[in-house]
């Protein structure tokens, strides 16, 4: 980018204020507490005389993470689904109730406010382009009960596939989800009587799962409604690919996932190919133009960062990308403490990634985590001190296959970064004097500015004097 892109003006954002500081903790909530993997594995649990859907109260579990969360440095929890479902969550059956293997809305309420009390921000998982099999709507359907006015809720399908279902169709193949029909206005009522329900009792906002699989109109319908009880709410859709700023633009929400940033990230450093990681760079800070992506190197749909890179020495350098570029940087939880973990296509393939955290607590941890959870600290230090690299864009100063320096700038103050990935140390020639904030490296400043030295394998960021221009 030019000098003058890099120092226009950014486009007014539709993202609460509060956002611009949000660093996120994601958790996988079933995952995380242990909790059985079906309703039905739950009930068998209970024992032969256990009623239906008892609730077992293991949201506190998360509670008790949130002084670790703080420590990390997160100012957020963002939660995946907690609502009724019969397996993983992304299969509700009830929006308005919690989980009975998680809990009960008294213990959402309880998180809600031991993070509030904390300062953390709660954001919940809104599954609302599909739902499960057992949806009170659908199973009248299949019923033949009402089935007029309930059919009006799903999507009609020729597809064989989907003739399981009665016709209706299917997300993505996938039996137990179906879709819901988001031209039907009561489904508009719903989604928006779900939003503002649960907002209403504490949470900060959304992240819409399959939001790349909804018209962007049935997101520009719900969320004014939504936004005019709860002018504060942050709302992330979830979208893999595309024209992320046109689907910002046209659906309403503030912010989309960067799923081309994740893939650019672990992809760069793992093969040791910084061009393709500067290229993403590139196209990144023209979104930052109009919108501030959701950034993130894991999640629970991806392989473990640590298990993408491999090579330990570098797993830091994926962290600093994602902690110095612009973007509300999220963290799945686990990644802070090195975990490893391979997602694979088939039934079960998540669980390696949406593992049980341990219940005795931090001692639980092994020790080997903990360095990776320093730099975690440092970096988002870094950017607490820097809270302008939220909108920052990227330009590249130096770029081979194993050595990337880049600038960011707010068009007054100024931070380099330099990753070295190889095995000989890396040399830039700065025409202006700064000072290391995070990583290690020789910095020698000279009447011509600054000769930056990265060792092998290493990383720096330099914070340059601040641009008189």
């Amino acid at each position: 980018m030019t000098d003058a892109e890099l120092n226009s003006p950014v486009a007014e954002r539709t993202e609460p204020d509060w956002v611009t500081h949000a660093v996120w903790w994601q958790i996988y909530p079933l995952g995380f507490v242990g909790a059985p993997q079906s309703q039905a594995a739950g009930e068998q649990d209970a024992g032969p005389n256990g009623a239906q859907h008892v609730s077992e109260h293991r949201l506190d579990r998360i509670t008790d993470w949130l002084d670790y969360a703080i420590e990390l440095g997160a100012s957020g929890i963002a939660l995946g689904p907690i609502f009724q479902s019969e397996t993983h969550g992304y299969d509700t059956t009830d929006y308005f109730a919690i989980d009975s293997r998680l809990g009960d809305t008294a213990d959402f309420r309880r998180l809600i406010a031991e993070a509030h009390s904390r300062g953390l921000r709660v954001l919940l998982d809104g599954v609302f382009n599909h739902v499960g099999r057992g949806f009170p709507r659908f199973q009248a359907v299949l019923e033949g009960a009402d089935a007029t006015a309930a059919s009006n809720w799903f999507t009609r399908t020729d597809s064989d596939v989907d003739a399981h279902n009665g016709g209706f169709a299917s997300f993505e193949g996938h039996s137990a989800l179906v879709e819901l029909n988001h031209f039907e206005p009561a489904v508009v009522d719903f989604v928006v009587d779900v939003m503002t329900h649960w907002l209403g009792l504490g949470a900060d906002g959304w992240r819409l799962d399959a939001a790349y699989a909804v018209a962007p109109e049935f997101w520009a319908t719900v969320l004014p409604r939504v936004r005019a009880a709860h002018p504060g709410a942050y709302i992330v859709g979830e979208v893999l690919h595309g024209d992320y700023a046109a689907f910002v633009a046209e659906s309403g929400v503030d912010s989309v996932t960067q799923y081309e940033l994740w893939k650019a990230i672990w992809s760069a450093v793992s093969e040791a190919n910084f061009f393709e990681l500067a290229w993403a760079l590139d196209r990144h800070s023209e979104f930052l133009q109009s919108f501030t992506p959701l950034t993130f190197v894991g999640n629970h749909d991806v392989t473990r960062i640590a298990s993408a890179i491999g090579d330990a020495r570098h797993l830091p350098h994926a962290l600093v990308v994602l902690f110095t570029v612009g973007g509300t940087p999220s963290i799945y939880y686990g990644d802070e403490q090195a975990f490893v973990g391979v997602k694979e296509q088939r039934a079960g393939g998540d669980d390696a990634v949406r593992p049980e955290f341990p219940a005795g607590g931090r001692g639980d941890l092994a020790p080997e985590g903990w360095a990776i959870f320093h730099v975690h600290q440092e970096l988002i230090g870094l950017r607490r001190r820097h809270p302008w690299l939220h909108t920052a864009a990227a330009r590249t100063l130096q770029l081979t296959n194993e050595n990337y320096v880049y600038e960011l700038t707010d068009g007054h103050e100024r931070l380099v970064v330099s990753l070295n990935l190889g095995d000989a140390a890396g040399t830039l020639q700065l025409p202006e004097h700064g000072d290391i904030v995070a990583g290690e490296a020789s910095a020698t400043r000279h009447p011509a500015g600054t000769t930056l030295d990265t060792p092998p394998h290493g990383w720096v960021v330099l914070a340059l004097e601040p641009d008189a221009r």
